[in-house]
């Protein structure tokens, strides 16, 4: 699962268990329907359309709650909204006259007047635009945020046609950089693009291999001057997402260089891929358990894989595989640090005004005494960063692998507007055991040992070679 995939999934979840605290008061001239953002209560109805009474209510939703609301500049949400209102009216040949930045001065409550007044006269003078301008308007108050775990859903597409539980949707292939990493850490990797993996659709029926070389992106350079660009997260199409994508490939055992055109459909997953955790027995007795996301029973699928590989033998040690790892739930996290380390910080949340809560191991669980090995890689993203920094920090075992995704603002926390949408945003700060930052950091290996197109090509893996190791000393 990507680690885009994988964040959705890990939302959802939050939809069920997250807890809400109501916005900032408002004067009595508004009114409580548009300005309290209220705790999500089982499926929600039918969404409505989003108007400007719903951006009100976001606007005074993320300045009430979000974890540095208190201390943030509301002017940055309008402008970044207005300019949206703006390029839509463009896009659409329609620019309007009133449609002129209102002067700010800081002051939420009239910040907010000025431009609901601005944005009334101008979505009146395009009435058959309205709906549109309002949903792009609230797309970029949340992404003025640039918080790699704030997003606003709506218009949540169902499943595509002839969808089964567990397939896949998109082109068909991984690649060693993904979509939240390029959006949300823009500095995070280095070239080549490459395919890691052929899960199968489209890449697959194109003869797509891994480690072929990815030189461009609908005609779009995935690097630009040793960074990448956003051109990456086109590979990663979601549903109802159904435009092709044409790539320019590069085969270095050949030096073939094809275009291909792949265009997303429904594939077949096969097993490996659709569970959670696998495992094996490696050479000399190592435990090698496989984590594709922190589902909450992650933990003890984890504990009882190991247990079975324990029984009628000495185990030597455990290498736990994250690579590839989105995240999901951060109690499953500190259930797996738990098995290794009792009584130690595992992380804090902290508001704006740093006061912090510490997360503590569950001592509950019961130690499994075997030396560690962890392999992550730039797709280890969230609740995986949670615990890779854990096993860092408290020196728990060897981190292998290349360094985290860096997208782990914090924990976020589900929010139901009037319209029946959902604004999710994290309302604490996380901070790894040594109080140190994470987000858009990610965690570095103790062992830079990072795959290549010929590693890829070949079917080799040189981290878990270098894990095993390290466990033999």
């Amino acid at each position: 699962m990507t680690a885009i995939r994988a964040a959705a999934a890990g939302l959802a979840l939050l939809l069920v268990a997250a807890c809400t605290a109501p916005a900032a008061p408002r004067s009595e001239s508004s009114t409580a329907a548009s300005t309290v953002c209220a705790k999500p209560q089982g499926r929600l109805p039918a969404q409505t359309p989003t108007t400007i009474d719903v951006i009100e209510q976001a606007y005074f939703c993320i300045l009430g709650n979000y974890y540095s609301g208190a201390t943030l500049d509301a002017r940055s949400l309008l402008t970044a909204g207005f300019v949206a209102l703006t390029r839509e009216l463009n896009l659409n040949g329609r620019d309007v006259s009133e449609a002129t930045m209102p002067a700010l001065t800081g002051d939420r409550e009239s910040d907010w007047t000025a431009f609901e007044a601005v944005y009334r006269k101008v979505t009146d003078q395009v009435p058959d635009l309205r709906d549109k301008l309002a949903v792009v308007t609230l797309e970029a108050v949340v992404a003025s945020l640039d918080d790699n775990h704030a997003r606003w859903m709506h218009n949540v597409g169902g499943a595509p046609p002839d969808y089964y539980d567990g397939d896949g949707y998109g082109l068909g292939l991984q690649a060693n950089v993904n979509g939240p990493q390029v959006n949300g850490n823009p500095g995070a990797a280095v070239p080549p693009l490459f395919v890691t993996s052929v899960e199968g659709g489209a890449a697959q029926a194109a003869g797509v291999r891994p480690g072929d070389i990815i030189e461009s992106i609908d005609g779009s350079a995935p690097f630009i001057d040793g960074k990448p660009t956003p051109a990456i997260a086109t590979l990663y199409r979601q549903y109802p997402q159904a435009d092709a994508v044409e790539l320019r490939l590069l085969r270095q055992s050949t030096g073939r260089r094809w275009s291909v055109t792949l265009k997303p459909s429904v594939y077949e997953r096969d097993l490996a891929a659709l569970q959670g955790v696998t495992s094996k027995l490696m050479d000399d007795g190592v435990a090698y358990v496989r984590v594709r996301g922190f589902a909450p029973d992650a933990a003890d699928r984890v504990f009882k894989a190991i247990t079975r590989l324990r029984a009628g033998r000495t185990l030597t040690g455990v290498v736990l595989d994250l690579r590839g790892n989105g995240g999901g739930s951060a109690p499953e996290a500190i259930r797996l640090v738990s098995a290794f380390v009792h009584g130690k910080v595992t992380a804090y949340l902290c508001t704006v005004d740093a006061k912090c809560e510490a997360l503590r191991t569950d001592d509950t669980v019961e130690l499994l005494k075997l030396p560690l090995a962890v392999l992550t890689d730039r797709s280890c993203a969230s609740a995986c960063e949670h615990f890779s920094s854990a096993v860092k920090d408290l020196r728990l075992g060897h981190l292998v692998g290349t360094r985290t995704a860096g997208v782990i603002s914090g924990p976020s926390e589900p929010f139901q507007l009037s319209n029946n949408t959902m604004l999710t945003f994290p309302t604490r700060h996380h901070l790894g055991p040594d109080r140190e930052t994470l987000d858009r950091i990610g965690v570095p290996p103790d062992h830079h040992v990072p795959l290549t197109p010929e590693d890829a090509a070949a079917g080799r893996d040189p981290a878990l070679a270098k894990a095993l190791t390290l466990l033999e000393k």
